[in-house]
């Protein structure tokens, strides 16, 4: 399968990271999100192993990543259900513009609009 060429590509969609201490905390999140229609898909990978500095030591951690696709008009709203109910004191919150194929992109903005 080839890529498409660039003018096939779309702009507008965000990916929002964050990671959760276990696997059933980043499945809830994801099926929160998705069921608000705040995103259209959320993939849930792991086990990620985090080494990190919090409270001037060094600590390391296993987590759950979760990779949210949706619109920049929904990225806050995406983010405030992510942080109403997330563990975390501080959560991992990384929020990327990306392109996509213009058959994914138009899923993408269906499956929000439908929810």
């Amino acid at each position: 399968m080839s890529l498409p060429p660039a003018a096939e590509l779309e702009r507008g969609l965000i990916e929002i990271r964050t990671t959760f201490g276990s696997r059933q905390e980043a499945s809830a999140c994801a099926e929160r999100l998705v069921a608000a229609g705040l995103a259209a898909c959320v993939q849930v990978d792991g086990p990620v192993l985090s080494t990190y500095r919090w409270r001037s030591a060094v600590e390391t951690a296993e987590e759950w990543r979760c990779t949210c696709k949706t619109t920049g008009s929904q990225r806050d709203a995406c983010i405030e259900a992510i942080v109403a109910h997330h563990p975390y004191q501080t959560p991992q919150l990384t929020v990327t513009a990306i392109e996509a194929s213009a058959g994914y992109a138009a899923w993408v903005r269906e499956s929000l609009e439908a929810s």
